[in-house]
């Protein structure tokens, strides 16, 4: 049976939503595995800058360790006037530790009140693997930011599938209801409910230019 002429402007109408949402559903699915994908990418480089901190962190405290055993034995060596063991220690220290300790020397520790207690408290004490491991650390944090930040807007196209597929059900059931005021009424909400969608996932980040 052919459908009455006032029911046509309808149907054409929900035939051109379901089209238009059919579209932009498979866009947003897309988005959404992009993002989805991203946000993996992300926490994968995360976690392995976590694993170089920890490293980085483990050789810095084995060279303090090393620093700390060689200054007690010059220690031990000076208090026991001992000048030949002295240089011998003296000779061994790291090369990162050799500007601290010339500079606490500079202070005159034994007879400056005040001074430095030992050469680990000067400014000139500093071991690139513990600033290499702040350097990985802020840039695991600023990875561990943009997998959140990937997975917010993953979900944020899902929840547009989501709305998408509310607009397809009251296109296509709209459409068959017999009554007049009933199938505007479906039909209108499903345009106004498509139209504040896309302009929701316009104002969304993109995964690929548009």
């Amino acid at each position: 049976m052919t459908a009455p002429a006032q029911s046509r402007p309808h149907e054409a109408i929900a035939a051109l939503l379901l089209a238009l949402a059919a579209v932009t559903t498979a866009w947003c699915s897309f988005q959404a595995a992009h993002w989805h994908g991203q946000q993996a990418r992300s926490a994968a480089m995360s976690n392995a800058l976590r694993i170089q901190v920890s490293t980085a962190l483990g050789q810095a405290d084995a060279q303090q360790q090393v620093d700390i055993a060689t200054f007690i034995q010059w220690v031990n060596a000076y208090s026991a006037h001992d000048a030949t063991l002295e240089d011998f220690y003296r000779s061994r220290f790291r090369p990162e530790f050799k500007p601290a300790f010339a500079a606490w020397l500079a202070t005159k520790p034994l007879t400056t009140a005040g001074a430095p207690p030992t050469p680990f408290a000067m400014k000139q004490y500093t071991l690139q693997a513990r600033q290499d491991a702040a350097r990985l650390d802020a840039r695991s944090a600023a990875a561990a930011t943009r997998a959140a930040q990937c997975i917010q807007r993953a979900e944020s196209y899902v929840l547009s599938v989501v709305l998408l597929s509310l607009t397809l059900f009251f296109a296509a059931t709209g459409s068959r209801f017999g009554s007049m005021k009933v199938r505007t009424v479906m039909i209108g909400m499903a345009g106004l409910l498509f139209t504040g969608t896309v302009i929701w996932i316009a104002l969304l980040p993109k995964g690929i230019a548009v």
